[in-house]
């Protein structure tokens, strides 16, 4: 079988799949992570009228086998990944399906998007669609890479076989919702190791086996992900499952003061807090981060670091078992020595792209101002039809990516035609001025300077264009005007709001409220809060959340596991 060759941000190639020695050290001592902290999809599983009738148009039936299915996939995520699949809503369309199930999985997962923005009132981080139709194609599933958390791309198509079947392409689909992608082209370069040489992994070519296992290239793929700001909504923890309450399923329901899981579970965190579902005397509460032996952590404890500089440390609230939600830093931030701009919760500059995607520096940009007003391959603002658009004069920095030193192949997505290569001499100094058109399978074109990229003082890329912070919907937070931001004392959220250093409070943070002088667990970590200098733009529509799914990709199941039949189809989406 070939896998499609997807976009991630950060592949075992030139990523260490090893966590840094910093990070290693936080483990050790038990400080929160975001790969410690365990993560919950939050999953919607709408069933098709095909499914139905293949389950004797039993909505029972069909519902018990979809619940089935989420169940087996959760296990591989929960064992493997610190990661729950929770299932919190489910639709079986009895009567007919409610949008065009076509033969083409890709115009049903577009379909599938549009159902969920605009007849699915639940919310959700994800919505996969279990069809009973067998697609003309050789994939037994698609579904949008790195599109967790997003309304429009937060999803999946999978088709039906066996029950173990399946599982896997559901495990496989929202593995490319998680910024995974296949691992052929790297298992054969020996850059990964699948820890299974008999079944085989999850995101891999597979043979008459199910596999059960991700390789260590994967689960570097998921952690990247998140080191890099994406998958934010999974480290809420879900209030409401589609099943009625249980105890010892680990969430906390209605009825139920605590849940600490099954027997075992309790016995390694919990217990003595929690006792058949209720809090045993004087107990606060006996899970999350803000809880440590049975009492809420003191307001001010660290219990989420910021995972770069355009995320948001979280701190513990002194009345909550939880971590607050994970929030980044409005669009506009200034970052990277004030290079660059904060957008979906990442630094975009021009040199962190091409780093991203050739390992190499952005070119100079007298390179942009020679090459991209051209309008040809080598230098352009987008195509038109068969031809190449012209880059206006000030539109430069925002058209084709140029940089230095690049050749062979990129490290993600695949090279269209070759790598263009022009030498300047300018100012007394050779500029190497390269560039190539890095495609995914479905011609996406991966080498555009990102959108959110500055181009200039208080300017920034939009569609390959420069456009001044003026122009964007601004969107401030309270207690913020000209370089200043929460009052001097927090930060702005990407949902607008202040996210406030422990010692102040306030909407507009600019309350005095100092912490207690000693904390009763003896390890309260102060945050540190930015120093409020940076200008707030707002936010931009389409922010993406990872560099390299800038354009997008679709990544692909595999087909009729059983009988090894292969041959994904190479496309993709954006």
């Amino acid at each position: 079988m070939q896998g499609t060759r997807l976009p991630i941000c950060c592949p075992c190639s030139f990523c260490s799949c090893e966590p840094a020695e910093a990070e290693k050290e936080k483990v050790r001592r038990g400080h929160p992570t975001v790969h410690s902290e365990t993560k919950y999809v939050e999953l919607i599983v709408v069933n098709d009228h095909q499914l139905f009738e293949q389950m004797r148009q039993s909505v029972v039936l069909t519902s018990n086998f979809a619940k089935s299915v989420v169940n087996l996939a959760d296990v591989m995520y929960k064992e493997q990944l610190n990661t729950r699949i929770v299932l919190v809503a489910m639709e079986t369309w009895a009567d007919g399906d409610k949008i065009q199930v076509q033969d083409d999985l890709l115009e049903t997962l577009a379909q599938l998007m549009v159902y969920r923005r605009e007849g699915l009132p639940e919310p959700s981080d994800a919505t996969h669609l279990f069809s009973g139709r067998t697609f003309q194609s050789t994939s037994s599933g698609a579904a949008y890479v790195g599109g967790i958390c997003s309304l429009s791309r937060g999803g999946g198509v999978n088709e039906y076989d066996n029950m173990g079947a399946m599982a896997v392409t559901l495990a496989q689909t929202l593995g490319q919702n998680l910024g995974m992608m296949w691992n052929k082209h790297r298992s054969s370069a020996g850059d990964c190791k699948c820890p299974d040489n008999w079944l085989g992994c999850i995101m891999e070519d597979t043979g008459f086996y199910l596999p059960r296992k991700f390789s260590r290239c994967s689960i570097d793929e998921y952690n990247q992900f998140l080191q890099e700001g994406g998958g934010s909504c999974l480290f809420n923890k879900p209030l409401k499952l589609l099943d009625p309450p249980e105890c010892g399923n680990g969430f906390v329901e209605a009825g139920e003061e605590c849940d600490c899981g099954s027997v075992q579970e309790c016995s390694r965190a919990g217990g003595n807090c929690c006792k058949k579902c209720t809090l045993t005397h004087d107990a606060m509460c006996s899970d999350g981060l803000c809880c440590r032996r049975c009492k809420y952590e003191p307001r001010g404890v660290s219990c989420r670091e910021a995972v770069n500089e355009c995320d948001i440390a979280e701190t513990c609230t002194g009345d909550s078992s939880q971590c607050p939600p994970n929030l980044h830093k409005l669009d506009g931030y200034y970052c990277d020595q004030e290079q660059g701009r904060c957008y979906g919760g990442r630094c975009k500059t021009r040199d962190r792209q091409c780093q991203a995607l050739w390992g190499h520096a952005a070119a100079d940009r007298f390179c942009y101002e020679k090459l991209n007003v051209e309008g040809t391959e080598r230098g352009n603002c987008g195509r038109k039809g068969s031809g190449w658009v012209q880059c206006n004069k000030q539109d430069v920095l925002c058209g084709f990516l140029l940089c230095v030193n690049i050749s062979g192949a990129p490290r993600l997505g695949d090279l269209g035609g070759d790598i263009n290569s022009v030498t300047f001499y300018h100012q007394g100094k050779e500029l190497d001025c390269r560039g190539g058109h890095v495609q995914l399978a479905d011609g996406s074109d991966l080498s555009y300077v990102e959108d959110g990229t500055a181009c200039g003082p208080n300017m920034l890329c939009l569609d390959h264009r420069c456009l001044p912070a003026s122009t964007f919907n601004f969107s401030t937070c309270p207690g913020s005007g000209a370089r200043r931001i929460c009052s001097h004392h927090g930060v702005c959220s990407n949902e607008g709001k202040c996210i406030c250093q422990p010692d102040w409070t306030g909407k507009d943070c600019s309350i005095h409220n100092p912490l207690p002088t000693s904390s009763p667990t003896g390890e309260t970590e102060r945050y540190k809060g930015p120093s409020g200098t940076n200008i707030i733009i707002g936010s931009i529509a389409g922010a993406v959340l990872v560099a390299a799914i800038v354009l997008g990709g679709t990544g692909w199941g595999f087909k009729n596991i059983r009988r090894g039949r292969y041959a994904p189809t190479q496309q993709g989406a954006v």
